[in-house]
């Protein structure tokens, strides 16, 4: 008598165990996808410049984002902001949740001009020397970038090792560093900084990791094998060969 109930117990049971299976699956897309449109809205964004639109065919900023992980409401830490081309993408994408300082050695006119013309309460410039580029108020960071400037600051009178530890000390657990750099030939290490602006890319491995990072991903979006490595990348008409590593604070 007691029989069907069982059988439709285990029904049951069995219908909640693929339904619980599935719901983690299904959520992770859901997520993935809505990272995806984040991204796509950030990169067509009109307080993006001309000049953004016309580098993102070399730069790939999909990719670039997708490497850094970013997402809404991340704590960013750019240095050597430069210009503001990663600074502010990644402001898009964290969003008014989240922030982004973008550090210099000294005010950058290009940085001031971009905010000045579209204003983003998300974006602080910050002016902070190399060994110590991280300001009083960024802490617990999710998420710092170097992006094509630590070759510049190996030739610089830098003590590197107490930056790294800085930007180490600065990203909460499980934060990310992302760094990317133009290649130089193995076994150059800095040698070829100030006069090719390239670096060599197990140098700057060694570096990150001495300073207590673990290498999570080494991508190779921005490789371009027939790069010589011969030349300064501002005299190559093809792109340079780019190194692109994501670390992790353990």
């Amino acid at each position: 008598m007691n029989k069907p109930y069982r059988i439709n117990l285990s029904a049951a049971l069995m219908t909640f165990l693929i339904a619980w299976s599935i719901a983690p699956a299904q959520a992770q897309a859901a997520d993935k996808q809505g990272l995806s449109e984040t991204y796509t809205q950030a990169i067509a964004s009109p307080l993006r410049t001309d000049a953004d639109r016309a580098a993102d065919a070399a730069r790939k900023p999909v990719q670039f984002l997708q490497l850094a992980n970013a997402q809404p409401g991340m704590r960013v830490l750019d240095v050597a902001a430069g210009g503001g081309y990663t600074a502010q993408l990644l402001a898009l994408v964290v969003g008014k949740d989240g922030m982004v300082w973008g550090q210099a050695t000294k005010p950058g006119s290009a940085l001031e001009k971009r905010l000045a013309t579209h204003p983003q309460p998300n974006v602080i410039a910050v002016v902070l020397p190399f060994d110590n580029p991280v300001p009083k108020d960024a802490t617990k960071l999710d998420l710092i970038t170097i992006v094509m400037n630590y070759h510049d600051i190996a030739y610089m009178p830098v003590d590197r090792a107490k930056m790294n530890k800085s930007l180490f000390d600065a990203l909460k657990a499980g934060g990310h560093l992302v760094v990317i750099d133009h290649s130089a030939k193995p076994g150059t290490g800095v040698a070829d900084a100030q006069t090719l602006h390239r670096i060599d890319e197990k140098t700057v491995m060694d570096e990150f990791q001495q300073a207590g990072f673990k290498l999570e991903q080494q991508s190779d979006y921005l490789r371009n094998p027939a790069d010589p490595r011969e030349q300064p990348f501002y005299e190559m008409k093809i792109p340079s060969d780019k190194f692109a590593l994501r670390f992790v604070k353990p």
